[in-house]
């Protein structure tokens, strides 16, 4: 992927012009915004986000008292004003910040995890979700959630993407994390390693790269995408000894997919994709599990990395760090995802070309 093929669109880059230049913008997008776990750093990131002007209305889901205090702690100016659906759009004004409320279940304490309020994150989501299936919202960023304190409180919850998948009745969703030069979409998510090859069917990764394809079209306007796969196993097998995943599932799907049209290039050993050769002649690179290819981004761009749920009849980015519980209420937390999945969510939104996802 060159330096001229960027992972964030024209009008995403457009989004992070300066505040003198931003309120020439005409308002016309509402963004819902989930601060995530409220012991984490996420509320603190939303209250830095709203100290700067953006081009779109920002409307916090998520408990008014929460986000007042985590401003005070970091002595930062914030007027919470309660959104009604009925309001038209309003310009986002520095230092304030419109608010859906969702009351936590008890006190949050910086940096202090606490099952009490696992519910309230998902009462977060669930609501944020509704605003933007009912149109009142034109996208949705998510700041980091904490898998184990929901699981602990005994709500079954393996991450936000297929918590949005499930609750829109979304059969298959694509993770895909974005930089500014770089997408890497995943074939598997949260799986254990030794559950990753038996997942990796060729209906399965047919589909993904389906998703894939379309949405690159779609939301990111790139009309004859070229994707790079990356193969299963070491050397993308060396011809099956090192395993026959890319002989047996990988390489007659590409080869099904490439007889409809599809620029796909692979499977390719993975640890030689990522050189500056290889990307070149991409615009996305499909790995094959969660930490076989987002390393590589992170390593890249961490702090700036948008993560981007594909598939979806929503519009949904988020930051591409946890929670980071050492730096909540410190201060020190860097809102720089933040920003540039807000951004990114104002130009997919912009698109308007969503539709109802591949089933």
């Amino acid at each position: 992927m060159s330096q001229a093929t960027p992972g964030l669109t024209d009008a995403a880059r457009r989004s992070r012009m300066s505040p003198r230049q931003n309120v020439m913008n005409t308002i016309a997008q509402r963004i819902a915004i989930t601060p995530g776990e409220p012991a984490g750093i996420g509320p603190e990131l939303v209250v830095q986000l709203a100290q700067e002007q953006h081009a779109a209305q920002l409307i916090a889901v998520a408990d008014p008292d929460l986000l007042a205090e985590r401003a005070r702690l970091l002595n930062l100016p914030l007027t919470i004003h309660h959104w009604s659906p009925a309001a038209p759009p309003a310009a986002h004004q520095p230092g304030s910040l419109w608010v859906s409320p969702v009351a936590l279940a008890a006190p949050a304490v910086p940096g202090r995890l606490d099952p009490a309020n696992a519910r309230y994150v998902i009462e977060t989501l669930q609501h944020a979700l509704s605003l933007c299936t009912a149109g009142h919202s034109d996208a949705l960023v998510t700041a980091p959630v904490h898998k184990g304190v929901i699981n602990d409180a005994g709500i079954p919850f393996s991450g936000h993407t297929e918590f949005l998948a499930e609750h829109t009745g979304t059969p298959q969703v694509v993770m895909m994390l974005v930089s500014d030069t770089l997408r890497v979409a995943l074939v598997t998510t949260h799986l254990p390693l030794a559950a990753v090859p038996t997942a990796i069917t060729a209906p399965h990764l047919e589909r993904v790269l389906e998703i894939l394809q379309r949405d690159l079209q779609q939301k990111f306007g790139i009309a004859a995408p070229r994707i790079a796969v990356l193969g299963l196993n070491p050397h993308a097998g060396e011809g099956g000894h090192m395993g026959r995943e890319e002989l047996d599932v990988i390489i007659p799907t590409l080869d099904r997919l490439r007889a409809r049209g599809m620029q796909l290039h692979g499977p390719l050993p993975a640890d030689t994709a990522f050189t500056p050769h290889q990307l070149a002649a991409a615009d996305a690179v499909l790995a094959m599990y969660h930490d076989q290819g987002l390393p590589v981004l992170k390593y890249q761009s961490f702090g700036r990395g948008v993560n981007v749920t594909l598939g979806l009849p929503i519009v949904r980015t988020s930051v591409d760090h946890g929670t980071a519980l050492e730096l909540a209420g410190t201060g020190r937390a860097d809102s720089g995802s933040l920003h540039a999945a807000l951004a990114l969510a104002i130009s997919l939104a912009g698109q308007k070309s969503i539709e109802e996802p591949l089933r």
